[in-house]
């Protein structure tokens, strides 16, 4: 018999505050490097936010210090009221914090299915209580329910994107982290998950926090935290992102 799961995120309203994202007084060092400083951010149900700067200022740092990959030397990392500071990764995605990283990080040897399995570890039990695949996933990405036999591996760049995020998302996150998810893809595969992702906040209420260059997709986000040398520098709505400011933070 099919075991069947709830839909991949019930829907939230904006003022479900027991779900925002926020980060305070961030500090994080790589040996006596101090890469964040002081770092204050939020991100609100159904809230798209998108960090930008230029390389090397801390932006996939803050995103693998929110999932527990780094630990901060102070500062807290919260979802509502709960901090989850001193937890280990597969803790903090248990308590709500989904991750796809930059270069993807699938499994090229498993096939789809088995990639699209292993999100199901996020969830109570894991996969000894979790086998079923929420169809809501391909409906997302119908590619990836035509290609469930075929390795990881042999998918395209942005098809292998789409698995990921797909794979996070099993888990039934309260918040989505992606890091640079258009790098290397074709724009027609871009605008494809550009929208999957307006489509997740819209149907489920997940939050969205995104590092990405791409300036359509920046377009698409509701908010913008600007970093620079590991802080931040400005924030505001995208919508009154000016052209200096794309200019100095996106080098476009």
């Amino acid at each position: 018999m099919t075991t069947t799961t709830a839909p991949i995120s019930p829907p939230r309203t904006s003022s479900d505050a027991g779900n925002q994202l926020t980060l305070r007084g961030l500090n994080v060092f790589y040996g006596e490097s101090h890469i964040l400083r002081d770092v204050d951010l939020s991100v609100k149900p159904a809230q798209m936010v998108c960090l930008i700067g230029l390389n090397g200022v801390g932006k996939t740092t803050m995103l693998k210090t929110v999932i527990g990959l780094l630990r901060q030397r102070s500062g807290s990392v919260q979802i509502g009221e709960r901090d989850l500071s001193s937890l280990p990764p597969h803790q903090r995605a248990r308590a709500g914090i989904g991750y796809v990283p930059q270069g993807r990080e699938i499994i090229p040897q498993l096939t789809v299915r088995e990639n699209l399995l292993l999100g199901l570890e996020a969830l109570p039990g894991g996969l000894t209580r979790n086998r079923h695949i929420d169809p809501v996933v391909f409906e997302l990405f119908p590619v990836l329910e035509k290609f469930l036999a075929r390795r990881g591996g042999d998918l395209s760049g942005g098809q292998q994107q789409q698995l990921a995020i797909a794979r996070a998302l099993l888990g039934k996150p309260k918040v989505l982290l992606l890091d640079e998810p258009t790098e290397g893809i074709q724009p027609s595969v871009v605008l494809d998950i550009e929208r999957a992702v307006k489509r997740i906040i819209a149907t489920t209420g997940i939050s969205v926090l995104l590092v990405e260059h791409h300036l359509h997709f920046v377009r698409q986000s509701d908010w913008y935290y600007a970093m620079q040398k590991g802080g931040i520098v400005a924030s505001g709505p995208t919508k009154d992102l000016s052209k200096d400011m794309i200019h100095r933070f996106l080098s476009v």
